[in-house]
């Protein structure tokens, strides 16, 4: 039974009634966030067809999506979109398994950080790039290298959030769980992990983006499949609407991919809106 303000209380709206509201809004804030994009294309669009930039090394707008439309429909982008997301996919995963316990292990013992510390910024100051040739001899230009890439890139991020992450923890909110009991393990998972997520999400969304540039680059150089080559082959055939609508594709990649763990983010940190 809901409260009324005569009683002495501040009626709050019920689960339903904020669901609708925020339904409601739902296209207003597409369109605002679609509005930049939107400008975007037509400025892409106009600049190809006055002139003002050549067409034959920058098509219009619709010639790109209608390139993206053919290459969806017969399939032939989607099983290249695929294949790079076969290599991203695997490659961030083993960057989070091994990022935040390594980054947890590093801040927990001052002796283990101190030890390895100087040869995780060596590492981490190496270009994944400058290491492409180092991975393909290693491990071939098959699946593994680009996939060994992918984690490479990848880790760094992670690790730094996730030791970020710890080092933020507010001693406050440390005394207060003590001060309710919590100690040792406990104490770790109720309070200083979720309040460390916030970093190590961030590190995971910049890890994403630092995966996909170096499995781009990556198969560009030795492979028969993927975003990369299929960006690298139309612009040595110099079907240049097909390289955009590669770029293009790539691009929407990136940015579902960053959406998703916004929304997996908020998901986790429920409790810093509640």
């Amino acid at each position: 039974m809901s409260v009324s303000v005569t009683d002495g209380y501040v009626s709050t709206p019920s689960a339903w009634t904020v669901r609708i509201r925020e339904g409601l809004g739902l296209p207003a804030r597409i369109a605002s966030r679609s509005a930049a994009l939107f400008a975007l294309a037509c400025v892409w669009e106009l600049l190809s067809r006055t002139g003002i930039v050549n067409p034959l090394f920058l098509p219009p707008f619709s010639v790109v999506i209608a390139d993206v439309y053919h290459g969806f429909v017969t399939g032939y982008l989607g099983q290249h979109v695929v294949a790079s997301l076969g290599r991203a996919v695997p490659g961030l995963l083993l960057a989070l398994l091994v990022g935040v316990p390594l980054g947890l292990a590093l801040e927990a013992s001052r002796s283990l950080k101190t030890f390895i510390d100087p040869v995780v910024e060596v590492l981490r100051n190496t270009s994944a790039l400058a290491l492409l040739p180092v991975f393909t001899l290693m491990l071939g230009i098959g699946e593994t290298s680009k996939i060994a890439m992918v984690f490479y890139a990848a880790l760094w991020p992670i690790l730094l959030g996730t030791m970020n992450g710890l080092r933020g923890v507010d001693p406050l909110w440390i005394k207060a769980g003590r001060s309710m009991g919590l100690s040792g393990g406990k104490l770790f998972i109720k309070i200083v992990i979720p309040a460390s997520l916030p970093s190590i999400f961030t590190g995971i969304r910049l890890a994403a983006a630092a995966g996909l540039l170096v499995l781009v680059a990556a198969e560009m150089v030795g492979s028969r499949a993927g975003l990369g080559y299929v960006i690298n082959a139309s612009q040595l055939d110099f079907d240049l609407p097909g390289m955009y609508a590669a770029i293009l594709v790539l691009s929407v990649v990136g940015y579902v991919t960053n959406a998703a763990l916004v929304r997996v983010e908020a998901h986790f940190l429920q409790w810093k809106t509640s």
